[in-house]
């Protein structure tokens, strides 16, 4: 039996929103998962991608739905309005429609449209499994390379310049030992003094001046978080490429329909 054979997983789909979004009141929708794209809504490409790839069981969504994704979902959340909250909601939801001891939980925006079944096989099966939360990567070159011309925002690190993936793993047994702290680390993102308190100034340093390693951000947030979290550089562009204005649904529509990107 691979490890794939034995990993069971669920997923949690955010696709709620700010319901005064302009992006979603420009194209005449609630929030911006229901934008269309290549004439579907963009959620419903991710929800058809997930049960496609053939490693979710079960998938939870949070936010606004309509009957054309009710048909993918098991279990509808109501937005409770954060990322963290809508998590939470999310992951309990799941409980309550059936998960499984050692299952492990894919948490995935509803805003990108070109995730392929395959590469959420890729990145599922090539998840560490002895990590309490696992964070997929992007090289800014493979973005690039992939759809020329995307606005992503990277960071530098010693080992390259990353973005970061619009999905994470984690395990559900641990979300109560790490969530707490990782609010603490939100609430404090846009506080310099406050972020370097927690993280401590000579990582920070490091980080913004491109010589921090993968590796030593992996230890330092496994210490912040309480839980080993881990970093998967994958080489799937569309794991990091969400679709946040115009332009991006220009070239979502074009890579859908096989259109050339430049």
């Amino acid at each position: 039996m691979t490890k794939a054979d034995a990993t069971r997983w669920s997923a949690v789909v955010l696709g709620g929103g700010d319901p005064g979004d302009p992006f979603a009141a420009a194209h005449g929708v609630k929030v911006k998962p229901l934008i269309p794209v290549a004439g579907e809504p963009m959620a419903l490409h991710v929800l058809r991608a997930l049960r496609g790839s053939e490693r979710v069981a079960r998938v939870a969504y949070v936010g606004p739905i309509t009957p054309a994704l009710e048909a993918f979902v098991d279990a509808r959340v109501t937005d409770h309005g954060t990322l963290l909250s809508n998590l939470e909601a999310g992951v309990e939801a799941l409980r309550a429609a059936g998960l499984q001891p050692g299952e492990r939980v894919l948490v995935v925006t509803a805003d990108v449209p070109m995730l392929r079944p395959d590469e959420i096989r890729s990145v599922l099966d090539s998840a560490p499994l002895d990590a309490g939360l696992v964070y997929p990567v992007v090289r800014r070159e493979v973005c690039e390379a992939a759809y020329p011309g995307v606005k992503r925002t990277y960071a530098r690190l010693k080992d390259g310049t990353f973005t970061g993936g619009n999905l994470f793993i984690l395990d559900p047994a641990l979300i109560g030992q790490f969530l707490p702290r990782l609010r603490d680390v939100l609430a404090a993102r846009k506080a310099p003094l406050k972020l370097a308190g927690l993280i401590g100034p000579g990582v920070l340093l490091r980080l913004v001046t491109g010589r921090l390693t993968v590796a030593a951000l992996e230890a330092k947030v496994s210490a912040l978080l309480g839980v080993k979290a881990r970093a998967l550089i994958t080489p799937h562009a569309a794991v990091g490429t969400d679709v946040d204005k115009d332009a991006d649904l220009l070239l979502a529509e074009a890579a859908l329909k096989g259109a050339p990107l430049s």
